[in-house]
């Protein structure tokens, strides 16, 4: 097997081609993301996957530009003017985009365009797949591409992948607007790793995928059947050298003293923007007209240059947007500039990076203030190229780069009075201050820099893989499974412990709805009927459930987390001498959280209170629990009582019933040479760490456990459970599950 590589995936390739009458060009991007990762794709066998930014129908031209591509490490991924069409300009930039960036209004939700988009995004997967090899590591960038992570870990589980989203996250309630929004999710838990700019966005994706895809969660860890994905901030920086190093250019000093020329003793305040209604310019022009109206004495003094890079005008919401920036840079100049001064100079087209460069070594103002960004790297490479340390930078809190940028002048873009206020400040503020600031802002963001984003990004996906694989799926060889079987076959006197909800059954809305089929019947009684096994149904339900759902077995039946027990179908019998006295004391307290919580509602049980809340918000239901658990742990210890947490459920028990305790009893009764026990969540815990060396001990679903190994689901418990008695087990077993255990 040749070298790991890495490979990158995104939507365009960092260069482009260009096609005219059979005649073709290259060109190199300039954008952030080809700068930061342009290194890393050239080296090894390192390779990036993306669109080459054309559409190309001749089939001989396309094998040449192919050919070339690969020559330089690059695959592109070919498409045709419709998938563009639906595909880019439909669904990610139509519905997503808007969306993304808070402007649902602008949001279209047509099927057809996210109908190309899976096909699009299968195509990329299936791009990654051709190439990919044992021990490759996929690195997947931005919206375009969200449900390729998971496309690719269908076709290929054991890979490693990590998916970074460059625009912002948005929150639930805007989030749950898209008709796909469960598919877009499952996309992206495919990957191992999930980056974000910014903790709000991994906030905002961590409460979508909580309510919507009804994950469990711990922290910035998303709990699946076989594994965890890890999200994370990673604040993405820019080439900071580069930027430093074109100021000295001999192109760019020339385009510096040509402005210092037009500008004379003026201020010149700039900024630097993509046609795009996120980026707040029209907002931007007003708060300017206001700063002049309210400061006439700096009328003549600055000159404001507002660069717009040409971006989708022909679209609707893009070209209006045009319109309304031509109109007010048309009325403000008007109505203040004069023969010898016009305020604003405005740009509508690209300029040169040595262009750029001079406007940045130049001005003593910039800018940024969109209403909405994921990051925004022109304020990074304001600052990087100030070699004076002079200058401020205006900046929008609604930027992913607020969050680090903390000595620029942060406003809210919408406050046009708080924008004209800070250039005011800007115009006024002391070269001390303006330098003291300056130099703090330059040592973060180039510390903070796009080697140090790419670094830090893979050094995390690389520590996540690999605590999954210490804590994650490991399948089962077939010489592991026959090393149980044996046990099993050999063995006199097995005992077999198993919890019910989550482990026999899968969990339901309504606890009462949870009844065993036909097949879990069939199961269990497959397992009694051999002689050599005790079965024991070990559950936190109340005796009265168990007894009718399951009674008429001869099985052993404990419930109420071993407050009751029942053996080969005899009579229920009390475990220990137990007080119930102190109901009378919480049961009000629980309904008053019942009450106060719609979707929950208290069980009581002979000697236990339980709180169900699986039906309710799953974040209001969280934060009601922790309420609880913090309101009632002091007066429940003080009456020997236990506050038990179990999934969706807070139950209050006397602190010497649980599982564990209970199981004891079974292992002093009946000495076995084979013990299994299942269970699901952390009631089952104690029943664990009762069982003594040599039994297996399982845990349905990943997370961290004392259970040696885990399986995925209910599903596999019984698929398990049919290896080990190995009777009908075809007739059984669902089609595709595979028995994985995950090694603890």
């Amino acid at each position: 097997m040749k070298d790991r590589k890495t490979i990158i995936v995104s939507n365009r390739l960092p260069v482009r081609v260009e096609i005219k009458d059979e005649e073709w060009n290259y060109h190199q991007s300039e954008g952030g993301l080809a700068t930061g990762l342009g290194s890393m794709f050239k080296e090894g066998n390192n390779v990036w996957i993306g669109w080459p930014g054309a559409s190309i129908p001749d089939q001989r031209i396309r094998q040449i530009i192919t050919r070339d591509f690969r020559a330089q490490h690059l695959y592109p991924v070919m498409l045709s003017p419709e998938e563009i069409e639906h595909y880019y300009d439909g669904f990610s930039n139509d519905t997503l985009w808007p969306l993304f960036h808070y402007f649902p209004s602008y949001a279209n939700y047509d099927p057809e365009d996210w109908e190309y988009y899976q096909a699009v995004n299968q195509k990329f997967a299936d791009a990654v797949l051709d190439i990919a090899e044992p021990g490759d590591i996929i690195w997947i960038q931005d919206y375009q591409l969200m449900l390729v992570p998971e496309m690719v870990r269908r076709a290929n589980p054991g890979v490693t992948v990590g998916f970074f989203q460059h625009i912002p996250f948005p929150s639930y309630e805007v989030f749950r607007l898209l008709p796909w929004r469960d598919a877009l999710l499952k996309g992206l838990m495919g990957a191992d790793l999930i980056g974000f700019h910014t903790f709000d966005d991994v906030r905002h994706f961590m409460s979508a995928a909580m309510r919507i895809a009804n994950t469990q969660s711990n922290a910035n860890e998303i709990v699946l059947d076989d594994r965890s994905v890890v999200v994370d901030a990673f604040p993405m920086g820019i080439d900071y050298e580069k930027y430093r190093d074109n100021v000295l250019n001999s192109k760019t000093k020339r385009n510096e003293h040509k402005l210092h020329q037009l500008m004379g003793d003026k201020k010149l305040m700039i900024a630097i923007d993509r046609l795009d209604y996120s980026k707040g310019i029209p907002q931007r022009l007003e708060a300017f007209e206001l700063f002049l109206r309210d400061n006439p004495q700096f009328r003549e003094q600055v000159i404001f240059l507002q660069l717009v890079v040409p971006s989708r005008d022909t679209v609707k919401q893009y070209a209006t947007l045009k319109e309304e920036i031509n109109r007010l840079v048309s009325e403000i100049n008007a109505k203040y500039g004069s023969l010898s001064w016009q305020p604003i100079h405005y740009f509508y087209r690209s300029f040169p990076i040595e262009m750029l460069s001079a406007l940045y070594a130049s001005a003593d103002i910039a800018l940024v203030t969109p209403v909405r960004d994921g990051m925004n790297l022109v304020c990074k490479e304001y600052i990087a190229s100030r070699l004076d340390k002079t200058g401020v930078l205006i900046l929008s809190e609604m930027a992913g780069a607020s969050k680090e940028l903390y000595e620029a002048l942060q406003i809210n873009p919408t406050d046009k009075q708080a924008v004209a206020a800070a250039i005011r400040e800007a115009l006024l503020m002391p070269e001390a201050e303006q330098i003291r600031r300056m130099e703090a802002l330059q040592q973060t963001v180039e510390r903070f820099n796009i080697h140090h984003w790419v670094s830090n990004f893979m050094e995390k996906l690389n520590e996540v893989k690999h605590k999954q694989e210490q804590l994650s799926t490991r399948i089962i060889t077939p010489q592991f499974e026959q090393h149980i079987k044996s046990q099993y076959d050999s063995a006199t006197q097995r005992l077999i412990f198993l919890d019910y909800d989550g482990t026999l059954m899968p969990f339901h809305d309504d606890p009462l709805k949870v009844a065993p089929d036909e097949d879990l019947i069939n199961l269990l009684k497959d397992l009694y009927e051999d002689e050599h096994n005790k079965v024991v149904v070990i559950s936190g339900r109340k005796k009265e459930t168990l007894e009718q759902w399951i009674g008429y077995l001869p099985i052993d039946i404990i419930a109420e987390h071993g407050a009751w027990f029942r053996k080969n179908g005899g009579s229920w019998e009390l475990a220990n001498d137990l007080s119930k006295d102190w109901k009378h004391e919480f049961y009000p307290l629980l309904k008053q959280f019942e009450m106060r919580t719609p979707g929950s509602f208290v069980e009581e049980k002979d000697y236990s209170l339980a709180w169900h809340y699986r039906r309710v918000d799953k974040a209001w239901g969280e934060v009601r629990a922790k309420e609880m658990i913090n309101n009632l742990k002091y007066a429940a210890a003080d009456l020997g009582l236990q506050l038990l947490e179990g999934n969706k459920v807070i139950e209050i028990k006397s602190a010497n019933i649980n599982k564990g305790n209970a199981a004891k009893e079974w292992l002093k009764q009946y000495p076995a040479d084979f013990i299994v026990t299942i269970g699901d969540d952390q009631t089952d815990e104690d029943t664990f760490k009762a069982m003594p060396e040599g039994a297996f001990t399982i845990k349905v679903g990943a997370g961290i456990s004392s259970a040696t190994y885990y399986l995925k689901n209910p599903a596999e418990v019984r698929s398990f459970l049919r290896r080990l008695i190995d009777r009908d087990s075809r007739r059984h077993e669902d089609e595709g599950i595979t028995t994985s255990l995950i090694k603890n």
